[in-house]
C-alpha cells in the first residue's frame, strides 16, 4: 500500500480543530488495512514532519432508515496524530 493511498483526507470538526489548537493533533480518515507504523510513516513522508505519537479508533458505521428501507453506512478508522513540538500542518494557509 503507498503512503497517498493509507490517508483519505482530514476530518475538520469544532473538537479536532480545538485538539489541533491545544494538543498539536489532527485527525485524519485513514484506510481500516493501514497500522499505526505506516500511518505514521505516510504523514511523515507527505506533510514532511515529525510524529510523536498516533492513536487509531476503529468507527462503526451508522443504521439509518428511509421508509422502510434499513441501511448501514460503512466502517472506517480514524487516527490521532500527535504531531512533535515545533511541527505543524496548515490545511487552509489561505483562510
Amino acid at each position: 500500500m503507498k503512503e497517498y493511498d493509507i490517508i483519505r483526507g482530514p476530518l475538520v470538526t469544532e473538537k479536532t480543530t480545538l485538539q489541533k489548537e491545544l494538543n498539536n493533533q489532527l485527525t485524519f480518515k485513514v484506510d481500516k488495512r493501514a497500522n499505526r507504523v505506516e500511518i505514521k510513516d505516510a504523514v511523515e513522508k507527505n506533510f514532511n514532519t515529525k510524529v510523536k505519537q498516533i492513536r487509531t479508533i476503529q468507527v462503526k458505521g451508522k443504521v439509518k432508515q428511509r421508509g422502510k428501507i434499513l441501511g448501514k453506512k460503512k466502517d472506517w478508522k480514524k487516527a490521532i496524530v500527535t504531531l512533535m513540538p515545533g511541527q505543524r500542518i496548515d490545511f487552509f494557509e489561505g483562510v
